[in-house]
């Protein structure tokens, strides 16, 4: 297959995915976005980032981000030390998507980041007062604690795993580290939310080539790839991948010692299926190995944990979405299972555009039921 129809076939999914992101959601305030109360209008181009509003009482908020650039663009809500409350990628041109997230008083910082590179373009955003945390409900509450623990056993694997693709680079074992990586990226992958609220840790782990800003370092994973697949020579990589292995433990701390938020739950739960949309049905991801499927495995079981800590809230507030959301989850899953190859995956250089299709479609359907947790939890 051509790397131009995989690029057709990348946005269409895409697109596909950013409209189901656009449904509603509950909103504790703030300004309007085209003619709907309660949302904050976001109006992003390719050089401003022009937010309704600059304080907020304290409470879940929906912002509604139109791109009225000609760059795809992100949006960002930060907490100090660019700690990531929510974000939602890969807005097109002309294109609105919406994210919920839960807001404590305090000081925070709004983005936008054209051709999603960079620190971004910068706001400043007070919320102050009071309001019920979504946890003082006990389902959700229960379902950041089932979430956590999830998340912990992850991180136990990952740093297993990562230190020992580690040590296979550090030895000069090329087929070693080369059916270690993705086996390690495995856990990362489905926890990869999470980690990607640490700001700077996540793009100098796992930033493909190109995507770094002016001045940053090809780093981590995608760095290593390259070396094994293209070079064929691990013999300089030693210090990429000691940096490796310190950027992942540092990860693993802050995802073991950070309290989530139901909305980030469910967030997270949507963002690994755009995951799987913008980097893994293209083959962009994994571009030198072509392990995309074992990402794109560990993208969807990773969105099933985070939905189904909060199936007891949902069973209670939305039962007919926990059942459309199990027959979703089981046919993407089906979907996926026809391209198993032992105890791992196809290469995705060998699937058809017909086969990848079939993936994409299954994943754009179960996408339009998660788009819709978020709004049902902060309701």
């Amino acid at each position: 297959m051509t790397r131009n129809l995989l690029v057709r076939l990348g946005l269409a999914t895409a697109g596909a995915l950013v409209l189901a992101g656009c449904s509603g959601g509950g909103s504790g305030g703030g300004g309007a976005a085209g003619g709907e109360a309660g949302l904050i209008a976001v109006a992003a181009s390719d050089d401003s980032c022009d937010v309704d509003v600059a304080e907020l009482p304290a409470g879940t908020h929906t912002f509604a981000v139109t791109n009225n650039g000609n760059r795809v663009t992100e949006f960002y809500v930060y907490a100090e030390g660019d700690r990531v409350m929510g974000e939602v990628e890969n807005i097109a041109p002309g294109l609105t998507r919406e994210l919920i997230v839960e807001l404590a008083a305090g000081d925070y910082q709004t983005a936008c980041k054209p051709g999603m590179i960079g620190d971004g373009i910068r706001n400043d955003l007070t919320v102050t007062g009071e309001a019920e945390r979504l946890t003082e409900d006990e389902l959700l509450a229960q379902a950041t604690e089932d979430y956590s623990r999830y998340v912990q056993s992850q991180t136990v694997a990952l740093t297993e795993k990562n230190d020992e693709f580690v040590a296979a680079i550090l030895a000069g074992d090329i087929p070693g580290a080369k059916a270690l990586f993705p086996v390690a990226r495995t856990y990362w992958e489905r926890i990869e939310p999470v980690a990607e609220i640490f700001g700077d840790l996540d793009p100098a782990i796992d930033g493909r080539e190109g995507d770094q800003a002016e001045g940053e370092e090809f780093t981590g994973w995608h760095r290593l790839e390259y070396d094994l697949w293209v070079l064929g020579d691990v013999s300089q990589s030693g210090p990429i991948a000691e940096k490796l292995q310190v950027d992942v433990a540092e990860v693993v701390e802050l995802a073991n010692t950070t309290e989530l938020s139901p909305i980030q739950l469910a967030n997270g739960a949507k963002e690994l299926l755009d995951e799987i949309a913008t980097g893994k049905i293209t083959g962009e991801e994994d571009r030198y190995s072509h392990t995309d499927l074992w990402d794109f495995a560990a993208n969807l079981e990773g969105s099933e944990a985070a939905v189904q800590a909060l199936r007891p809230a949902l069973e209670e507030r939305d039962p007919e979405l926990v059942v459309a959301l199990d027959t979703e989850f089981a046919d993407a899953t089906a979907a996926l299972e026809v391209h198993r190859s032992g105890d791992g995956w196809q290469f995705h250089d060998q699937l058809s555009a017909d086969q990848l299709q079939a993936l994409s479609d299954a994943i754009n359907a179960l996408a339009e039921e998660v788009s819709q947790v978020a709004g049902v939890i902060a309701g």
